[in-house]
């Protein structure tokens, strides 16, 4: 199993940065001011595919109106199967939540092979798994 690593500093060719955001695009702090410095994150662009990034808004309300834009993504992930998607911890800094309540929304992920969750997305999914 391979998971997104802590530091992304560069990005291969076909590899692409996935980032919370806000809907505003305002890409001032965290993943989402990497992305804009390093990834061609734009800024005013709070949704979807920026440059070697894609960003998942995680700032307008609670999990369930984050689901959906993950299961876009994981859409986008499916048909580009030859791209490798690094997702950070989504909305596990400053939006505020813990990665109990995010990781599940990627549990459809986990069986893509072009996908890489953070480890510990992966270790709740796992146990979400084992407690089925």
């Amino acid at each position: 199993m391979y998971y997104t690593p802590e530091n992304i500093t560069s990005l291969g060719q076909d590899e692409i940065f996935v980032f919370g955001s806000n809907m505003e695009g305002n890409h001032a702090g965290g993943a989402a001011r990497t992305a804009r410095r390093l990834f061609g994150a734009v800024q005013g662009q709070g949704v979807g595919l920026q440059g070697q990034s894609y960003a998942i808004p995680t700032m307008q309300g609670g999990v369930e109106t984050i689901k959906p834009y993950v299961d876009e993504f994981i859409e986008l992930a499916r048909e580009w199967d030859q791209t490798t998607f690094y997702v950070t911890r989504i909305g596990c800094g400053i939006a505020g939540f813990k990665d109990e309540e995010i990781a599940p929304l990627f549990a459809d992920a986990l069986e893509l092979y072009n996908v890489r969750l953070p480890e510990s997305f992966v270790k709740v999914i796992e146990q979400i798994k084992k407690e089925g």
